[in-house]
C-alpha cells in the first residue's frame, strides 16, 4: 500500500494526472490502476469527478494526510538507518542539574543502555539555568532539571514529584517528645548541599519560613559526601526523597525522621526537550520511554 500511497500523494500534489505522470514516470492507466487499487483496499472513492476536474473525497483528504505522515517516518527512518549504517552507534547528550545528576540521571542511564546498548550516552552537567540554555543551542538533545521550565522555545515533562527529607546519624537524638518538628531543627547541627541549587534554595526557604537557624557545619556539593560525614560531624542533613535509597540509609546507619512540613517542600523534577520536530527519531523514541517510567505523573 505504500507505493500507492506515495502514487496517490503526488497526483494530488501535482494537481494533474499528466504531471504526476510524468513526474513518477508512470503511463496514466498504470496511475489509474494503482488508485484503483488503493480505493478498493480503503474501502472507499477518494477522488469525486465534477466536470473535469477531480475533488478530494473526505476520505481522500484523510488519506492524502495519512500519506504525508508516512512519508515524513519513512524519511526519518531512512535517516537514522543511514546515521546508524555510517557509524554503527547513536548517541544521545544528557544535561543534568547537581541536583538530578546524583538522584535521576544514574537510574536513567542504565535503563536506557540495557534497552540500547548501542547507544553513547553523554553527560554534561551544571546548575539549572545553564541546562536550559544547553538544551535552547541544540548542545544537550535532553536535560533533566529539579523544577519545572517554563520557556516557549522548550517543552518541559513533568517525571516526578520530590520533597526533601531530615537523615540523621542512628541514635543520635533522643527527646523527651518521642518525635522531632520542624521547630526542632533551629540550631541543630547539620551539613547542607552547594548554594546556587535549587534544593539548597529550597533549604533556604523552608529556614525562611519558619525563622530557623540551623548550625551549619559545612557546604557540600555531594550527596554521598555528605552521609558520609554525617557519623564524623555528629550532623543532620536534608536531602531530596528520590536520593534517599533504602541501602544508602543502612549501609551509613542512617534513620530518616519523618516531620509534616518537609512534606510540603515539593520540587517537580522534569525532562525537557527542544521541538520534536527538531529532533532525530531516535532521541524522540528515548523521550518517550523515559517518560513511560513515570505514568503516575503523566496521566
Amino acid at each position: 500500500m505504500y507505493d500507492e500511497l506515495h502514487v496517490f500523494s503526488v497526483i494530488v500534489e501535482q494537481s494533474s494526472m499528466n504531471k504526476a505522470s510524468a513526474l513518477l514516470n508512470l503511463s496514466q492507466p498504470a496511475l489509474s490502476r494503482k488508485i484503483a487499487k488503493l480505493e478498493q483496499d480503503i474501502g472507499s472513492p477518494l477522488f469525486r469527478r465534477i466536470g473535469k476536474r477531480l475533488e478530494l473525497t473526505r476520505i481522500g483528504q484523510l488519506t492524502y494526510e495519512y500519506a504525508i505522515e508516512l512519508r515524513q517516518l519513512h524519511r526519518n527512518y531512512l535517516q537514522t538507518v543511514s546515521e546508524f549504517t555510517a557509524t554503527g552507534r547513536s548517541s544521545l547528550t544528557i544535561g543534568a542539574s547537581l541536583t538530578t545528576l546524583q538522584t535521576t540521571l544514574p537510574d536513567l542511564i542504565q535503563m536506557l543502555t540495557s534497552a540500547h546498548p548501542e547507544v553513547d550516552i553523554k553527560a554534561v552537567t551544571g546548575k539549572t539555568h545553564e541546562i536550559v540554555s544547553l538544551v535552547r543551542e541544540h548542545k544537550a538533545d535532553i536535560g533533566i532539571v529539579a523544577s519545572s521550565i517554563e520557556d516557549s522555545t522548550l517543552r518541559c515533562l513533568p517525571l516526578f514529584d520530590d520533597h526533601l527529607l531530615l537523615i540523621l546519624p542512628r541514635n543520635q537524638v533522643v527527646t523527651d517528645k518521642g518525635s522531632l518538628g520542624i521547630m526542632d531543627l533551629d540550631g541543630m547541627p547539620m551539613i547542607l548541599f552547594s548554594r546556587g541549587t535549587w534544593y539548597r534554595v529550597l533549604t533556604d526557604e523552608l529556614f525562611d519560613k519558619y525563622q530557623l537557624q540551623p548550625d551549619v557545619r559545612m557546604e557540600i556539593d555531594s550527596f554521598e559526601a555528605i552521609l558520609r560525614l554525617l557519623h564524623t560531624c555528629r550532623a543532620a542533613t536534608l536531602l531530596p526523597q528520590s536520593y534517599m535509597r533504602q541501602q544508602l540509609i543502612d549501609d551509613n546507619e542512617l534513620v530518616v525522621v519523618p516531620i509534616r512540613e518537609l512534606e510540603d517542600t515539593k520540587r517537580t523534577t522534569s525532562l525537557i526537550h527542544a521541538d520534536p520536530a527538531g529532533l532525530s527519531p531516535s532521541v524522540r523514541l528515548w523521550i518517550n520511554e523515559i517518560a513511560a517510567r513515570f505514568p503516575s505523573k503523566q496521566a
